[in-house]
């Protein structure tokens, strides 16, 4: 177990590292679904997702992890560090970025709770380390209801960029204004 939090109505939420031939099957079910569709593996096999989660695990870069609610799979949850990536050919990089990919694909049940839980526990697992200072995202444009949690959540949002396999959206989220947001308790 790499992280975990108690969240209020929640549960234990924890983040598990990704490991491929375990994982592969949940994952592929996960972004072949069509409503996962920005993923952009809709169209993958069991062996191609097992294969990019094995190179994603092989990249010192590169991290995938499972989220866990009350030790049940609800989501993928990756970072990375921007100059390592495509992202970091197509705006300025700056000491302290630290990217992040998130897909959800928890039960009716949680649905509601769990997308106003992850964001920010996701960033508070990011902000553990002292060096990271903002994070990066760039989902596709086309995606408004990642668009429209992202606003939620406090990104900041840049220009639009296009990356290899789509049209994004550059958007930010500093240490300072998610401690603003979401301050510490006492």
């Amino acid at each position: 177990m790499t992280y975990q939090e108690k969240i209020d109505g929640l549960g234990e939420l924890s983040l598990v590292t990704v490991d491929p031939d375990r994982d592969a099957a949940l994952l592929h079910g996960w972004v072949t679904l069509p409503r996962n569709s920005f993923w952009g593996m809709g169209s993958h096999s069991l062996d191609e997702v097992r294969e990019i989660y094995a190179f994603v695990d092989s990249l010192p870069t590169h991290h995938a992890y499972l989220i866990m609610v009350d030790g049940e799979p609800v989501g993928l949850f990756q970072s990375y560090q921007p100059e390592a990536d495509p992202v970091g050919e197509r705006y300025p990089v700056q000491p302290g970025d630290v990217g992040m990919h998130l897909l959800l694909s928890p039960d009716r049940r949680l649905a509601r709770s769990l997308t106003n839980a992850v964001g920010p526990a996701v960033a508070r697992f990011l902000f553990r380390d002292p060096a990271a200072q903002r994070i990066v995202v760039e989902p596709d444009v086309r995606n408004h209801l990642a668009l429209r949690r992202l606003e939620i959540e406090g990104f900041t949002f840049d220009s639009e960029i296009d990356m290899p396999d789509k049209r994004a959206q550059l958007a930010f989220l500093t240490r300072a204004r998610f401690a603003e947001r979401h301050p510490t308790p006492a």
